[in-house]
């Protein structure tokens, strides 16, 4: 695949999953799942902002350029997901929907994450290859966080004992 069809196919990917994310946000009545979307879909946002920039960029120049910011706002999948996880109501009012959403996010993220994988493993230019290899980690980051949550859905009691380490002595 062409560097320019690639970095189409990557906005597009961006979008769809964009515009997914805002749906479940808006949809989805429990905490958890509704800030875990909504953070996604700001990060997705971003992402496509960035490739965007870096695609008029390449048509306005025609070629690679030498500076490529690899560096998005920090994500706080992470503690959405400590914060909320605290909150009454945020597993027990999620319904099948949220789990499948989630489970369709995952899927949407893997195959991110190994789609900018592969891009990076193809490329010969250096910045190319590190821009690819930085989308791929933010999308494994992602995936991690829905995995997190999805099990959090599931047993919420199981997940809470493991996160905030609680031992049978106590402590």
């Amino acid at each position: 695949m062409d560097r320019m069809a690639s970095i189409e196919l990557a906005l597009h990917n961006e979008r769809t999953e964009m515009g997914f994310y805002r749906n479940e946000a808006r949809r989805s009545k429990n905490p958890l799942a509704r800030a875990m979307f909504e953070n996604l879909a700001r990060d997705e946002q971003e992402h496509m902002t960035r490739i965007q920039d870096l695609h008029r960029k390449l048509l306005s120049e025609g070629r690679w350029p030498e500076e490529v910011p690899l560096r998005v706002q920090d994500s706080d999948i992470r503690q959405t997901l400590d914060r909320v996880a605290h909150l009454d109501g945020s597993a027990a009012d999620h319904n099948d929907d949220d789990a499948r959403a989630i489970e369709r996010a995952i899927a949407f993220e893997e195959r991110g994450e190994k789609f900018y994988r592969e891009l990076a493993d193809a490329c010969e230019n250096p910045q190319e290859k590190e821009f690819f290899a930085f989308l791929s980690g933010i999308e494994r980051e992602h995936r991690l966080s829905l995995v997190d949550s999805l099990a959090f859905l599931k047993d919420p009691q199981a997940w809470l004992e493991q996160h905030e380490k609680i031992g049978l002595d106590g402590a």
